[in-house]
């Protein structure tokens, strides 16, 4: 895979070009994916406004608020790596409450919090609608390779230097959660769009081959 360096704002533009003609007449479903480290949750609000000027509706939902709960999420202690890579997001409720309804089948009434971690309960976040030619931006960890329904997959990619460097100290347990992920799913080997982020202020831009796709 050949990277091509771009600015922060040049990656922004033309992420947001590829999104916003694709499936112009239905919803559109992107995975932001990436590790913390990497801030997938900056770059999908990067996106909410361009999208918008190129006159996509836009809704940024976050993983984060997809979190199961402390019960379940902790049951192994709050520092263990596999429960961090199995158990500690609610896929089957972004799929519910998200995914399914922003569909070429659903509604487009989407639920875009679920789970208040800090409270440890529900949100109580209301319903809302993306129209048809709306775009929906999922931003979070682990996302490829979980079977989730999106049109397009963005992976931003840390070498495992870089992502020991950005993640801080006291996250420093999910490390060997990073290295499985990379080793068992290799999610840059099929996303749509890779973007390499070990620095911030210098990313770059690469499409994997059309023949390393799975």
């Amino acid at each position: 895979m050949r990277f091509r360096p771009v600015t922060p704002e040049r990656l922004i533009a033309e992420l947001a070009d590829r999104i916003a003609v694709t499936a112009p007449q239905g919803r559109l479903r992107v995975a932001i994916d990436g590790a913390p480290a990497a801030e997938p949750e900056l770059l999908a609000g990067a996106l909410v406004d361009p999208l918008r000027a190129r006159g996509r509706p836009v809704l940024h939902v976050r993983t984060e608020d997809f979190l199961r709960p402390a019960s379940l999420r902790l049951e192994h202690g709050r520092r263990d790596p596999d429960s961090y890579y199995d158990g500690w997001f609610d896929l089957a409720g972004l799929r519910r409450e998200v995914l399914d309804p922003a569909g070429p089948a659903g509604c487009g009434r989407v639920l875009p919090s679920l789970w208040d971690s800090r409270a440890d309960r529900a949100s109580r976040a209301d319903y809302v609608d993306l129209p048809p030619g709306g775009v929906l931006l999922v931003s979070g960890a682990l996302l490829a390779g979980a079977g989730l329904p999106v049109e397009l997959t963005v992976h931003l990619l840390l070498t495992p230097g870089a992502l020991g460097r950005r993640t801080p100290a006291d996250q420093q347990w999910t490390l060997p959660a990073f290295a499985r992920y990379a080793d068992e799913v290799a999610p840059h080997r099929f996303a749509d769009v890779v973007v390499r982020a070990d620095d911030p202020r210098r990313p770059a831009l690469g499409e994997p081959a059309a023949d390393s796709r799975g």
